[in-house]
């Protein structure tokens, strides 16, 4: 569906139309199109690649049945992709992981439908990453205004870009969208010879913890062993599926992303996946699942997606989820692991805490003027927990 034209400034720049076409389905758009313009990005991430997005869809995970309205809304020029964005239309705000249920409630109190909402994100994915994917600045600005505009027709209460990019955020300040922020705790690779090297780079009292934490797997008889892209076979993406869905299920909720999914990430992007499967008197317990990004190069990325264990161990989930990643991506010269959303006790882990944001349009005026001022309060609460968490660091002074 064609829905406009881009504003006479940029057509003047640019000596053309950009023609805005939206799909309620993925799959019409190229793959070849879609991850060429991913590269391109300021921070290229796997989880904004085709096959993922198109995963999400064709196994039922993220579709108008679990609350999530496909509209990717592109851009081309001379029949060129030259911008592109996951927008889905939702009903919920389940799966996001920048809560927003407070604003929702604010809208119901007074008699306002704060859904259907507009949200640029991965679902279920909580990552930073490129949001507004574009050739240009121009383009990315346009493709906002795309986003915005489809908004305003489609009379939704607001557009929520979550985890974004530098790239993002300029292109969103320019347009005076509320920004945001929230707090993650990303691991860095400070060129460490070994595991051993990097636990010498912390105090005493993370260095005497971790070493606690990993003797008590190792005295109850668990060992890891790590697989990697095709190494994977169906059998393990089984067992990790079963691991996976037990974590749900004992929290009382059904599992986001079904088995098909991962079916679909053996088949099409094997090589962005790591798994380690803990083992006990040679049977599997537990298992981790890790995404990988640019390995083999300087920018090379880890993320800690998912995790289950069928049986229960003092600290198991701290090897599994931690320690076993990074000694990975030492060994393998990963520059940066990310470990998911919130977890202010990833630091006595060496994970610290960094500042990730999202950008916000309400087409409320009133609301609009309410959550900037919300949003100045909770960001001088943000700068100040990050404040008072680099007095705590894990690692040595020196």
């Amino acid at each position: 569906m064609e829905i406009g034209t881009q504003s006479t400034e940029n057509r003047a720049k640019q000596r053309s139309d950009y023609v805005i076409r939206v799909f309620d389905n993925p799959l019409e758009i190229a793959q070849q199109d879609w991850d060429a313009l991913c590269a391109q990005q300021d921070t290229p991430s796997p989880f904004m690649q085709h096959a993922y997005l198109a995963a999400l869809h064709t196994s039922g995970s993220a579709t108008p049945d679990t609350g999530w309205h496909p509209q990717f809304i592109t851009l081309w020029l001379d029949g060129n992709l030259v911008a592109g964005c996951a927008l889905y239309l939702k009903d919920h705000s389940y799966g996001e992981y920048v809560f927003d249920w407070a604003w929702a409630k604010a809208y119901a109190d007074h008699g306002l439908n704060y859904y259907p909402k507009a949200l640029a994100a991965v679902p279920f994915t909580p990552v930073p990453g490129s949001r507004l994917l574009a050739s240009d600045a121009l383009a990315r600005l346009a493709l906002l205004k795309a986003c915005v505009a489809l908004c305003q027709s489609q009379h939704l209460s607001s557009l929520h870009l979550l985890f974004t990019s530098p790239a993002d955020r300029t292109a969103c300040g320019s347009q005076g969208l509320l920004q945001r922020q929230t707090v993650q705790f990303h691991w860095h690779n400070l060129g460490f010879a070994n595991f051993d090297a990097f636990l010498t780079s912390l105090n005493q009292e993370k260095r005497k913890k971790i070493k606690q934490e990993r003797r008590r797997v190792a005295d109850a008889g668990v060992t890891f062993r790590s697989l990697q892209g095709a190494d994977i076979q169906t059998q393990d993406w089984d067992f990790f599926y079963q691991c996976y869905e037990r974590t749900y299920l004992e929290h009382g909720n059904a599992p986001y992303l079904s088995r098909e999914f991962f079916a679909s990430m053996q088949r099409d992007m094997p090589d962005n996946w790591l798994l380690f499967i803990a083992e006990r008197e040679q049977r599997p317990i537990a298992s981790s699942l890790i995404a990988l990004q640019g390995l083999g190069t300087p920018e090379a990325v880890a993320y800690g997606r998912y995790w289950g264990a069928l049986e229960r161990v003092d600290c198991l989930h701290f090897e599994a989820c931690y320690y076993q990643p990074l000694n990975w991506c030492i060994d393998h010269g990963v520059g940066r692991f990310e470990g998911g959303a919130q977890g202010e006790h990833k630091m006595a882990r060496a994970l610290m805490p960094v500042t990730t944001y999202s950008a916000h349009w309400l087409a409320h005026p009133a609301f609009s003027d309410a959550v900037a001022r919300f949003l100045e309060r909770e960001t001088a609460g943000v700068d100040g927990y990050m404040e008072h968490l680099a007095e705590r660091s894990p690692y040595r002074s020196a």
